[in-house]
C-alpha cells in the first residue's frame, strides 16, 4: 500500500511541477524511480524538451535507461526543479536525506535549483527530525579524517559509526570517493543549529540535513490520497 502511495505522489508531482523547456534535477532512491517513469511517459506523449541532471550514479543510469536527455551543472548551472525523496520530513519541512549514500550530490543539485520538490509516503512525516528515522544523520567525510571526525561527533553528543557496505567487506564508498558516518543525535528540535555545528568540523564534506530547502512536499497516504504542501507558504493544496 505504501509503495503505491509513493508511486501516486511521484506521478502527481511530475504532472504538476514539470513543464516544457525545463532543466530538472533527478534525485536518488526508490521513490524517484516512479517519477522518472512518469517523466518518460510525458516526454513521449507530449514531446517535452527537458534536460535532466543526476544526483548520483543511480539517477544517471535512470535518466539514460529511460531515454531522457542527460545534462550537467556545467551545461545548465541553474536548475528549474529538482524532484527527490527524503528519509524524514519534519513539521517545518526540514529533511534528513542520504540514507542511500548520496547526500552531497543531492544537496549540490538542490542548492542550485529554483525549487526542491520532495515526494514521500506519509510514514516519512514527523514533528521533529529523529523521531522516526533512527539510523542517524548521514555525514560524508574525507577518508583520511574519519576517526577524528567521529570523535568530534561524539563530543557533540552523537552516537557515530562508519557505515559498512552490505555486499562487500569494508565501508560504503560514495560517488565522490568519500566515506559515510551515520551520527544519531536523538530527537532534533533545532536542526539548523546542529547543521552549523557539524559543518564547522574540518573533514566533513556535507551532511544529510537539508534545512529550509524544500519548496513543496507530496505525501502519499495509505488510503490512496495525496497531501500536497507548499512548504514556504504553509499552504495545503
Amino acid at each position: 500500500m505504501f509503495e503505491e502511495a509513493k508511486r501516486a505522489a511521484a506521478r502527481l508531482a511530475v504532472d504538476e511541477c514539470i513543464k516544457d523547456k525545463m532543466v530538472i534535477g533527478i534525485g536518488s532512491g526508490t521513490t524517484v524511480i516512479y517519477a522518472v517513469q512518469r517523466l518518460r511517459e510525458r516526454v513521449e506523449k507530449e514531446n517535452l524538451d527537458i534536460a535532466c541532471i543526476p544526483t548520483s550514479f543511480q539517477s544517471r543510469h535512470l535518466i539514460l535507461e529511460n531515454g531522457l536527455h542527460l545534462s550537467s551543472l556545467e551545461q545548465h548551472p541553474e536548475i528549474d526543479v529538482t524532484i527527490d525523496g527524503a528519509d524524514e520530513i519534519d513539521a517545518r519541512f526540514n529533511l534528513i536525506k542520504g540514507g542511500g549514500g548520496c547526500c552531497t550530490q543531492e544537496k549540490i543539485v538542490a542548492a542550485y535549483s529554483k525549487q526542491l520538490v520532495i515526494i514521500a509516503d506519509s510514514r516519512k512525516k514527523s514533528t521533529y527530525l529523529g523521531q522516526k528515522w533512527k539510523k542517524g544523520i548521514p555525514i560524508e567525510v574525507l577518508p583520511s579524517v574519519y576517526v577524528p571526525v567521529i570523535n568530534k561527533l561524539v563530543y557533540l553528543g552523537g552516537v557515530a559509526k562508519l557505515r559498512s557496505a552490505v555486499a562487500k567487506v569494508g565501508p560504503v564508498i560514495t560517488d565522490n570517493g568519500n566515506l559515510i558516518i551515520d551520527a544519531e543525535f536523538g530527537v532534533i528540535e533545532d536542526p539548523g543549529t546542529l547543521e552549523r555545528k557539524l559543518k564547522e568540523i574540518v573533514g566533513i564534506v556535507e551532511t544529510g540535513l537539508f534545512i529550509d530547502m524544500a519548496s513543496e512536499v507530496y505525501f502519499g497516504n495509505v488510503d490512496g490520497s495525496i497531501t500536497h504542501h507548499k512548504s514556504r507558504t504553509g499552504e495545503i493544496v
